[in-house]
């Protein structure tokens, strides 16, 4: 799982000051439109709402956008689109098995991005099942190492609610538990007042595949591309790095 939790903290923290901030705005608007859609538009009885509005604040998206994005999903406000979530899966560089998660309005933009993302990039598209069972949903919370707190007393604190584990990621740490019990850890966080960035539920691998420089550099090609499209909300992966290979593409 560090692997691929390292990769996505260092895409993240790039995306946060680059062209790609844009991007990572539009994704979290559409999360919390199909939140309000399904579960309706009052964070205090929709979790799922709930958290996608507190990753949105944690990522800086202005309180404007995240009230019309709640309102256009409610019915409260007009222009919300029909959002449709699509899996796709496939392999790339080195056999790292991938799993594409699109939330579009066209199943064929989506579907042509992908395909040609895969292509282009030392990929092939794979059929439905074929990858998906080497991954997992689970829980994700994931929060920023503050003060004295390490991961046994962050543990205590989240054990009872259903956590299974506490990973140390760099300079924040990665709670899983079972997809079912991530809003009981949220939860407990926020009863002994401990700060967190998000709380979700993500597919996670059960094997992973260990990359050198030049493996993640191919890889990572494929990641941008896909994320490239407007359609792709989320990309996961059973790649695996090392932090001497980070230190090492972060001099790129």
């Amino acid at each position: 799982m560090s692997g691929h939790s390292k990769w996505a903290t260092t895409k993240h923290k790039k995306a946060a000051i680059d062209a790609k901030r844009g991007k990572l705005f539009a994704r979290l608007i559409k999360n919390i439109e199909v939140a309000a859609r399904t579960g309706g538009g009052d964070p205090a009885g929709n979790p799922t709402l709930y958290d996608a509005i507190q990753k949105a604040k944690k990522n800086s998206v202005p309180a404007d956008n995240i009230d019309r994005a709640v309102k256009r999903g409610s019915g409260a406000e007009a222009g919300g689109a029909d959002w449709q979530t699509i899996m796709y899966e496939g392999y790339g560089p080195n056999g790292v098995a991938f799993l594409v998660e699109c939330l579009t309005d066209n199943r064929n933009r989506a579907a042509s991005d992908v395909r040609v993302a895969f292509s282009r990039n030392g990929g092939s598209l794979a059929d439905p099942g074929s990858v998906a069972y080497l991954f997992s949903r689970y829980g994700v919370v994931q929060l920023a190492k503050s003060g004295d707190l390490d991961e046994e007393s962050l543990l205590e604190v989240v054990l009872d609610a259903g956590a299974e584990e506490v990973n140390e990621e760099g300079d924040s740490f990665e709670i899983i538990s079972a997809a079912t019990d991530v809003v009981e850890v949220r939860k407990a966080l926020q009863a002994a007042e401990i700060d967190y960035d998000s709380a979700e539920v993500q597919w996670l691998p059960s094997t992973k595949v260990e990359l050198d420089a030049e493996g993640m550099r191919k890889v990572g090609k494929l990641i941008d591309a896909l994320e490239d499209s407007d359609d792709v909300q989320n990309v996961f992966t059973n790649l695996s790095v090392s932090d001497e290979v980070l230190a090492e593409l972060e001099e790129d």
